[in-house]
This record gives structure tokens, C-alpha cells and sequence, in this order.
């Protein structure tokens, strides 16, 4: 849910400044302190193997980097009703590659709560039932723009199977610092190739505010919780439990950016924290150790 509390700041950063930018500037805060929890836990990155370094590296790329730079391209062909909803097959993702890289075993009743969790997301995204269009344009899916917002849906849902098989040999702390550093290299490739580093110049002390309220809020503390969460929790429980985005979106822009919270989404946060709810209470026992992939 603290993932969603960055929009009304990060719609402020992007009339001026490009997207992989304000990326690159919220991990740089990251890093700072993502760099010194990574030399106090160094000792555990040993402990790492190939597929498990394999892991770190696909998550910081793929789940910090690459899937909101496929995602936030997929509005150039398709409008973002199309990509939205596309991304809503991002729990059934998870499950799928908990279940054949992780071996986990689903809990009882495990579908009928998801595909309760996922209509309840549906609805509170479209509480119409039926996708909106933006700026009058068409409901216009095509192989370019599905294929690309897919592809964000792969990553995300991945980046969550990913980091529940490193949390085996790593803390949450550790493997969030390796997430935020491997994706700032990455990024800060990215934005020199595309010569971006020249906005460093034009940014208001304002903008600067702002990515660092990104950072520590959507970043580095949300990530601190997420894995805290993710090595107590199912693969595919926590994939359900990250729906909680859409359901925190609708009330931070019903306060900020007055979109008001309409009945049907109500009932829709109701089944939604209902339905996470009693996946999690059909969790019996410790959380098994995830198997080798």
C-alpha cells in the first residue's frame, strides 16, 4: 500500500522531468542507505550462489528497472485502461512460477480468495465494470502495447518468486540493498546512454524534495517491509497481498488528486481485505523452506 502514495508527487516530477530520470534520482537516495546496510551485511552475499545471484540481479532489473520502463511504454500504443488491466494477471504470473520454480504448496481454498482478490482489485480500478478511456481515445489493445505491458506483469510477478527463493540464503535487509544498487547501475546506464544526466541541472529544490519523499516512502522502507513480509509469507499469498497498490491508489487520490471513492470501489477494498485476509489465515504452520529452482 505504501507504494501508492508517491502519485500525487510523482505527477508533480513528471510534467518536467523524464521518467527513468526520476528513477535514477529516487535510487540514488536509496543507495545511501542501501550502501553501508550492504558492507555491514557483506558476509552474506557470500553466501550466494549462482542462481541465487541470478535472482537479485533479475529482480533489480526486471521488478525496479525494466518493468516500469515496458509498462510506461505501453501508453504509447495502447491507452492505460488496456495496461492496467493487463496487469491485473500479474498474481496469476506469481502463482504460476511459485508453484513450478518454487514447489510451494497452494493453501486450502487458495482460489476461491484470489480470484475474489483479483475481481475486488478489478472493480476498484473500473469500478464501472467496464475499462476507462482517457483523453477520449479508444479501448485500442494491439500486440505492441499488450505484449509490453505483459512483459511489465512477467517481470513484477517474477520479481516476487525471484526474491522469496534469495530470502533463503540472505536477510530482507541485505537483499534490499543488493535490489536498490544493482537497479541504480543499471538506471544510471540507462540515463547516460539517453543523455538524461543533463536534467541534474534543471531540478528544483522542490522536485528534489519530492524524489526523496518517493524514495523513502514508495523505496526503501515500503521494500524494508515487503521482504520482511515476503520471507514469513507464501510466493503466492504475497503476489495477492500486493493488490493492496490499487486499493491504497484509490484513497491517496480520492485525498489528493480528488478523485472521489465511489460505493462499488468500497465494496471492492471490503472484498479485497477480506479476501487477503483469509489467505493469510489459511497459511497453517511455518512458512516452508522454497526449493531449489
Amino acid at each position: 500500500m505504501l507504494w501508492a502514495t508517491d502519485a500525487p508527487f510523482r505527477l508533480h516530477l513528471t510534467k518536467d522531468l523524464s521518467s527513468n530520470f526520476i528513477v535514477l534520482g529516487e535510487h540514488f537516495f536509496d543507495i545511501l542507505v542501501a550502501v553501508p546496510i550492504l558492507f555491514l551485511n557483506w558476509a552474506e552475499v557470500k553466501k550466494l550462489n549462482l542462481k541465487g545471484w541470478l535472482s537479485v540481479i533479475l529482480v533489480a532489473l526486471g521488478g525496479s528497472a525494466l518493468a516500469s520502463v515496458a509498462f510506461t511504454q505501453a501508453f504509447h500504443y495502447v491507452n492505460p485502461s488496456v495496461a492496467i488491466l493487463l496487469q491485473k494477471l500479474q498474481p496469476f504470473i506469481a502463482i504460476g512460477l511459485a508453484v513450478a520454480l518454487l514447489r510451494e504448496r497452494l493453501p486450502k481454498h487458495f482460489w476461491r480468495w484470489t480470484f475474489l482478490a483479483v475481481f475486488a482489485a478489478y472493480v476498484i480500478s473500473f469500478p464501472n465494470f467496464v475499462p476507462r478511456v482517457y483523453d477520449g481515445e479508444v479501448f485500442n489493445p494491439n500486440f505492441i502495447g499488450v505484449s509490453l505491458a505483459l512483459i511489465a506483469a512477467l517481470f513484477w510477478g517474477a520479481s516476487t518468486v525471484l526474491g522469496k527463493y534469495a530470502l533463503q540464503s540472505i536477510s530482507f535487509k541485505t537483499m534490499t540493498a543488493l535490489r536498490f544498487i544493482l537497479a541504480f547501475i543499471f538506471l544510471l546506464c540507462i540515463n547516460t546512454y539517453q543523455g538524461t544526466l543533463g536534467a541534474i541541472s534543471t531540478v528544483s529544490s522542490r522536485d528534489w524534495l519530492f524524489i526523496f519523499i518517493i524514495a523513502f516512502t514508495s523505496g526503501i522502507v515500503s521494500l524494508f517491509i515487503y521482504y520482511i513480509g515476503l520471507t514469513y509469507t507464501k510466493a503466492s499469498v504475497a503476489t495477492v497481498a500486493e493488490l493492496g497498490f490499487p486499493l491504497a491508489a484509490v484513497v491517496v487520490n480520492a485525498i489528493f488528486i480528488n478523485a472521489p471513492i465511489t460505493f462499488v470501489q468500497v465494496i471492492g477494498m471490503a472484498g479485497l481485505l477480506a479476501a487477503i485476509y483469509f489467505l493469510t489465515r489459511s497459511q497453517s504452520g511455518p512458512e516452508p523452506e522454497a526449493q531449489p529452482f
